[in-house]
């Protein structure tokens, strides 16, 4: 199994999308809980944000392919949980448009990203 700095640049272009976003979603935690007096939200958008990096980055030593699909898979499944936590914060008037548009637009982008290496991970290993 290839390490991800390996892997064609998609791959690395994921581990560092998904660490800077994790250090915004660790900022906006910070302002929510200090600023806004919001806690039981914004900790579970920090957990599943910043779980993503965390899944990215544990895929670099993946025993496998399909364990590399695995974890790659649960990061997408993290990015997609962070985007539903990011519309209950802008529903809830706690961000505003400006800041919801621009993180949506970054998971989103992460979410792309996930689904691509993924699909072509599994076309490439037969699964």
């Amino acid at each position: 199994m290839k390490s991800i700095d390996m892997l064609p640049q998609k791959e690395s272009i994921i581990k560092q999308k998904s660490e800077a976003f994790s250090i915004r979603i660790i900022k906006m935690y910070k302002y929510l809980s200090s600023q806004k007096n919001e806690y039981a939200i914004s900790k579970q958008v920090l957990r599943s944000g910043t779980s993503i990096g965390a899944n990215v980055n544990e895929s670099r030593n993946a025993q496998s392919s399909s364990d590399f699909i695995s974890k790659l898979s649960i990061a997408l499944k993290e990015a997609d949980e962070t985007a539903y936590w990011l519309k209950c914060l802008y529903g809830g008037e706690f961000i505003t448009k400006v800041q919801y548009t621009s993180m949506n637009n970054d998971i989103q982008e992460i979410i792309k990203i996930l689904v691509k290496i993924i699909k072509t991970s599994k076309e490439r290993n037969n699964l």
